[in-house]
């Protein structure tokens, strides 16, 4: 019996959405210039929104405000004079110790290289042999370690 009751209920339920599908298809036929009208003025209103939303968004102004601040320079009482104990201890050559004071000047290897009229190999090569010298990886590591030891301003 319960059996009977279910099939009938799904057979009756099968029908309803069958006949719901004819109904929709007949509505669809039968007003498809209204529904087309109706997804065209629904793109348009998104497409409207969309652009007004980007057109009115507040713009972002960017205010640059200079605070003067105090620095302190410090000014030697009398010149700077290389360690030349320090120097022929580390065993840099003259030429090496000019290359160093380029590097700290911030002088790019092409520039060091102009500026002493040697070629820029020769400016790598002596840069190498400092860098060994001094025990530094990097060219600001080899400026610091010269100023430690009296080397360079």
């Amino acid at each position: 019996m319960k059996k009977t009751v279910v099939l009938y209920g799904l057979l009756g339920g099968l029908l309803i959405a069958g006949l719901k599908l004819v109904e929709y298809r007949y509505l669809v036929v039968e007003h498809s210039i209204e529904i087309y009208g109706g997804i065209v003025a629904a793109l348009f209103a998104a497409v409207g929104l969309w652009l007004g939303l980007k057109l009115t968004k507040p713009r972002e102004t960017i205010v640059v405000k200079e605070i003067p601040v105090p620095v302190e320079v410090r000014v030697p009482l009398e010149p700077f004079v290389v360690n030349r104990g320090r120097q022929q201890q580390l065993g840099i050559t003259p030429r090496e110790l000019e290359i160093l004071t380029a590097i700290a000047e911030g002088l790019s290897t092409r520039e060091i290289a102009a500026k002493l009229s040697v070629s820029e190999n020769t400016v790598k090569t002596h840069s190498s042999r400092l860098f060994d010298k001094l025990q530094a990886k990097r060219r600001t590591q080899a400026v610091q370690i010269g100023k430690e030891a009296g080397l360079i301003p």
